[in-house]
């Protein structure tokens, strides 16, 4: 009896402490639900403001911004942030200047808020227990609103132009080599991305794809190895305090397995990559990271066919 009682007692207690985990989840998902809402409220907020300045380029953006789905939305936003960066304030009323600075304000604090409930909802998201009983239920993962932030925001957005090549090495059981890193300025929000970096001046985009590959994986490919660009994609982001306007071209190339040699890093790449590993499309498919390109899981068996020429944009 005494061992029912203990079988029991610690039945009792674990129930009740996977009860908590998923009370905890269901909250982290009803927080970042309200947070989205608040974002885009704060979004359609400085669309109106926008429209009240009667110009017409920003009236056609901001509606652009507003009606655009949920995957284009970041771009639309983006496009409206770089035409409110050029506009001339001094030559606004001074109340309506107050307005839109005001407008922005809200739209960077909700972003925040936003993209800070995404983070604790994927972690939980993350964990072992939630992942083994999916504890998650149906609920749709979350992801962050990526779009550029003004140090204030009534100050211009400046954006770095950022030409990119990337290189998705496929091996023969069709796994895709990824690395994990982060931004310096916020540690915590991990993310998986293809091989690949920036164009250095005056380099081809397929000089730039094969120099990272090896630099970066050790893997030393022939030009003719190289597909595509296969895909183009266009992203805002911030590193270490810089907000950049990516432009990233994609390679495909089938490689035989090798072992990843990452001792080509740059000091940047040291301190800002924490892991490396082959994926397939099944795992891409379930996995609660964050995965960029966001679309690889669904594109990457149709590598293996004849590519017909065209490079297609993804997100």
């Amino acid at each position: 009896m005494t061992a029912v009682l203990v079988v029991v007692v610690v039945a009792l207690l674990l129930a009740a402490w996977i009860l908590a985990i998923a009370n905890r989840l269901d909250r982290l998902h009803v927080r970042t639900d309200a947070a989205w809402a608040a974002l885009d409220a704060a979004l359609a907020r400085r669309a109106v403001v926008v429209r009240a300045l009667l110009d017409p380029a920003l009236s056609a953006a901001a509606s652009r911004a507003e009606s655009a789905t949920r995957a284009e939305r970041e771009s639309a936003e983006n496009e409206l942030s770089g035409l409110l960066g050029a506009l001339d304030r001094s030559a606004l009323a001074p109340a309506l200047a107050a307005e839109l600075a005001d407008a922005e304000e809200r739209v960077v604090l909700a972003r925040r808020v936003h993209n800070d409930a995404v983070r604790d909802t994927l972690l939980q998201r993350r964990r072992r227990i939630v992942r083994w009983l999916r504890l998650s239920g149906t609920a749709p993962q979350p992801s962050y609103f990526e779009i550029a932030e003004p140090a204030a925001p009534s100050d211009a957005v400046m954006l770095t132009p950022r030409p990119s090549a990337r290189v998705v090495l496929v091996d023969a059981e069709g796994r895709v080599l990824l690395f994990q890193g982060f931004d310096p300025a916020r540690p915590q929000e991990l993310f998986w991305f293809t091989v690949g970096g920036g164009v250095e001046d005056g380099e081809e985009l397929r000089d730039t794809a094969l120099r990272e590959a090896f630099e970066e994986t050790g893997v030393k490919l022939a030009p003719e190895q190289l597909v595509g660009p296969i895909w183009r994609r266009r992203a805002v982001f911030s590193f270490a305090g810089q907000t950049f306007d990516a432009e990233e071209w994609f390679f495909y190339a089938s490689v035989d397995a090798f072992d990843v040699d990452t001792s080509g890093f740059n000091d940047v790449e040291e301190h800002s990559i924490s892991a490396f590993r082959w994926w397939t499309a099944e795992e891409l498919e379930s996995t609660e990271d964050t995965v960029y390109p966001v679309q690889l899981a669904e594109l990457l068996p149709a590598l293996t066919a004849e590519w017909d020429g065209q490079t297609r944009p993804v997100r």
